[in-house]
Formats: C-alpha cells, sequence, structure tokens
C-alpha cells in the first residue's frame, strides 16, 4: 500500500466518521431487484461470509482438541469438513451460547447451507510459509499437522496451531476475497451490474450483494456504529449481552450481532484511540445506501467512482487493522524473549507457551497482510526474513527452515535469542514505516537506535528465511 493511498482517503475516512449518525446500522435496505415478485423486503444477505467466520473460528478450536496423534485421523477428517464444507450438519465449535450469553444457533447448517473455505481461499503463492504452497495448500497443511500436536502446541518447532490457522485465515479467506474480489473486480460496471440480480431468482441486485458479502467477511455487528469499542470486543469474549443484543430478543444472532475476526481485532486497536472500526463500518453503511439509492437501476459512473472510494476506505484502514495486529504480536514476542532470556536453562513451560502463542498469531498476520490485492513487494520479503518460518525454540535455539518431501518441517540452523529479539523490533519498525500503524499496542521500539546496537552486538543482527 503506497503513502499516497492513504493520504488520499484519510479525509474521506474523517468524513465519514463525522457524517455518519450514531442509530445507522447496515440494513435493513430496500429490496430494489425489479424482476422479484416474492414477500422479501430486506435485501441484504452475507449469511455464507457469518458461516465461513464460524468455520475460521472452529478451526481454531478444533486444534486444540488433539491428543497427541491418537485421535490424529479423526480429527484431521473433521477439520477437512470444516474447511471443504460438508453436505451434512456442522456444529458451531466456537461459539457455544452460556447462561449470561444466549446464541440463537448451533449449527453452521443453521446459517448457510453451502459455505465452505476451500474454494475462498487465497489462491496465490504465500512465500511466508515453507514448500512453495498457496494459501490453501497451507492451511491444508496447518490441519493435518494440527491434527497430530497436542492440543494444537509442538513444543518442537514452536508452533501454536489454532493461532496459525485461525489468523492466516483472517487473511486469506476474510481479507482476500473482500478486498481483492467483492470490493474490487464485482465494483466494474460489468460485472454483477446493479440492475440484474445477482443470480437468478435473487431478491438482490448484484452490486448489492456483492458489497454485502465484503461487509460479512469484515465481521462487523449490524450495528457496530452504537458500540464503543470496548463493547464490540466484549461481544465476542461473550461478555456483553446488552451490547450485542441489538433487537432485544435476550439472545445474540450470529447473522448480524457478533463481532467476528478482522472486526474484533479493529475494536481492539480503536480501545487504544483509533477508529478502524467506525471509519470501515461508516464506508460500508454509506455505500450500501448509495447503492439502494439507485433502486434497482444500473449505477452512473458518479456513483460507481462513489463507491470505488468507499472502498478504498475500507481497504485502506483494513489493511492498517492487520497490520497493527502484526506490530502488536511482534511486540508480545519481543516481551516474552525477554523473560526467556532472562534464565534459559530454566524457562517455565507456561511461558514457553504463551511465547508460542503470541508467535503463531504475529506469523500468521503477517501472512495474512500478504493476501490482499496489493502486491507487497521488498515490504513482504523484509517482513518474512525478520519472522522466519518458525521462532527460536528450546532447548537448542533451532528454527523451523522448510519442509521435507513428506511435509515434514525441516530444522536445521540455529539463531540465538538476541538476533531473533532485535528482529521483532526491526518488524515493528518496519510496520510503523511502511503502513502507518497508530494503535501500536506493545510498541517496545522506545529507544530503539539503543536496543538496536545492544542486542547487535551479541547476534550480528541476523535475519532468518
Amino acid at each position: 500500500m503506497t503513502r499516497s493511498l492513504r493520504l488520499g482517503t484519510s479525509a474521506l475516512a474523517l468524513a465519514l466518521i463525522a457524517g455518519a449518525a450514531s442509530a445507522d446500522t447496515y440494513g435493513p435496505f430496500p429490496v430494489t431487484e425489479k424482476s422479484y415478485s416474492g414477500d422479501k423486503t430486506n435485501s441484504v444477505v452475507y449469511t455464507g461470509q457469518v458461516a465461513r467466520n464460524l468455520m475460521i473460528d472452529s478451526l481454531k478450536k478444533l486444534a486444540g482438541q488433539a491428543d497427541g496423534g491418537a485421535n490424529a485421523a479423526e480429527l484431521e477428517a473433521t477439520m477437512l469438513d470444516y474447511f471443504n464444507g460438508t453436505e451434512g450438519e456442522l456444529a458451531i465449535v466456537s461459539h457455544k451460547g452460556k447462561d449470561d450469553f444466549p446464541i440463537k444457533q448451533t449449527t453452521i447448517t443453521e446459517i448457510s447451507g453451502s459455505a465452505n473455505l476451500a474454494g475462498k481461499t487465497y489462491k496465490g503463492l504465500v512465500p511466508g510459509w515453507p514448500g512453495n504452497m498457496t494459501g490453501g495448500e497451507v492451511m491444508q497443511h496447518l490441519i493435518k499437522h494440527a491434527a497430530k500436536s497436542n492440543k494444537g502446541f509442538d513444543p518442537v518447532t514452536g508452533y501454536d496451531y489454532g493461532q496459525l490457522l485461525q489468523k492466516f485465515a483472517i487473511g486469506a479467506v476474510s481479507y482476500s476475497q473482500a478486498v481483492d474480489n467483492y470490493l474490487d473486480e464485482k465494483l466494474a460496471a460489468d460485472n454483477k451490474p446493479n440492475n440484474k440480480p445477482y443470480k437468478d431468482g435473487a431478491y438482490y441486485t448484484g452490486k448489492e450483494h456483492s458489497w454485502d458479502e465484503a461487509f460479512g467477511y469484515f465481521g462487523a455487528p449490524a450495528h457496530a456504529l452504537s458500540l464503543e469499542p470496548t463493547q464490540a470486543y466484549a461481544i465476542s469474549k461473550k461478555k456483553d449481552l446488552a451490547a450485542g443484543d441489538a433487537n432485544g430478543d435476550g439472545m445474540i444472532d450470529l447473522k448480524s450481532e457478533m463481532t467476528f475476526g478482522n472486526a474484533y481485532y479493529a475494536a481492539d486497536a480503536d480501545k487504544s484511540g483509533t477508529d478502524y472500526l467506525p471509519t470501515i463500518t461508516s464506508a460500508f453503511i454509506e455505500g450500501r445506501k448509495l447503492i439502494a439509492s439507485a433502486d434497482g437501476a444500473a449505477l452512473t459512473d458518479a456513483q460507481r467512482a462513489q463507491l470505488v472510494a468507499y472502498a478504498a476506505t475500507i481497504e485502506e484502514e483494513w489493511t492498517k487493522v492487520l497490520a497493527e495486529a502484526t506490530f502488536k504480536y511482534a511486540g508480545s514476542v519481543y516481551k516474552d524473549i525477554e523473560k526467556i532470556r532472562a534464565d534459559k536453562a530454566n524457562v517455565d513451560p507456561k511461558l514457553y507457551r504463551a511465547y508460542a502463542k503470541h508467535w503463531g498469531e504475529l506469523k500468521g498476520f503477517a501472512m495474512a497482510l500478504q493476501t490482499g490485492r496489493e502486491n507487497l513487494g521488498g515490504t513482504a520479503v523484509r517482513l518474512n526474513r525478520l519472522i522466519g518460518f518458525g521462532p527460536v525454540t528450546l532447548p537448542d535455539e533451532k528454527v523451523v527452515t522448510g519442509i521435507d518431501a513428506d511435509g515434514n518441517f525441516v530444522m536445521d540452523a540455529k539463531m540465538s535469542w538476541n538476533a531473533y529479539q532485535l528482529n521483532m523490533l526491526k518488524v515493528q519498525d518496519l510496520l510503523i514505516k511502511e503502513f502507518g500503524v497508530e494503535a501500536r499496542k506493545n510498541d517496545s521500539t522506545e529507544g530503539l537506535a539503543d536496543m538496536i546496537k545492544a542486542l547487535d552486538s551479541d547476534s550480528g543482527g541476523a535475519e532468518t528465511d
């Protein structure tokens, strides 16, 4: 993402926040498709995207059910059902209601009967993962190894598979589909035009449904503009029923009242004073209002230009959300290493486990950041080399350097804790310079030059591939 794009859309982002009424919600919007003659009155539909958000989160939970290999074949088959989709019912593993936070749905099939992740995963190569794999192949590789792990964790490689799966998919499915499909190709005048149904018999137009699907991937509650960041965040944690229950029926409808994935991390950043969630949500709502105002007619060039501007704001801010999350977890890994270095011979297993969790989040988000519409070029190369294929591990400071012919991880190199801790500072510095991150949670860059000098003296400043 270029600095000119960020500067070009910032004024629009500020205008969206200033002009958005607090009562604005994403829908309902009227049915404008002229060929439709049924009784539907609300043209908003993004149930497939809600289902995929649930599938992503359920994969994370399922990884935690691994028992060291005894149930590997069965668990892998189950996880692949959530990745590939299945004709049978899929239970919602990730979002189960509780007494003080009841949830309306218990199966993904109640939300969408035909969703899958496999057909929607980033189809480009993922250089940040060993093996020269596509996005879908990375997901399947992670699933295979997650099923053989111990509760999603492999202490030898330092991998937390649940975190790697979820954070990568947040980008490789949700972000990628939204910014590089629905808010890109499908905004072209002759692609899913507004004067035709999205598909035969649909009660929504091509542009209406394309826009809705992008919003669904973002994962915000329809009433997000009426929420404080802490409330939107708490909904995802199942801790604030009053904030989530927009229709007052005493339960959470996952179709419109839950905070998922990318919106959750936007809210997390916003707790530090940024405004990613309202900016992105406002752009989605204003864009949908514009489409509805065409009343089923093809969008004019001026209308479509405005819609493209809203899409640019969404892409810019959403990309920064992923960069903020990457920044946050680079800081977490830095702090974990500081504790590990204090007594490398007697590291508390809980600390090593937390370090692996944070590294999985860092790596997953860093790969997610590279699945958007723009080629990050040298920035991606630098990011991948600084983070590497795996964290420095205990007890012998080895790191993953690749995979063998059977897809197993190869660890034939070492890296000092000093060197890797230094890399985390460089990751944060890179994200500040290239993405203009603002929340900067877990910022460890104060006095960066002095820290680089001190750490570099022992490490040689090595980076990994």
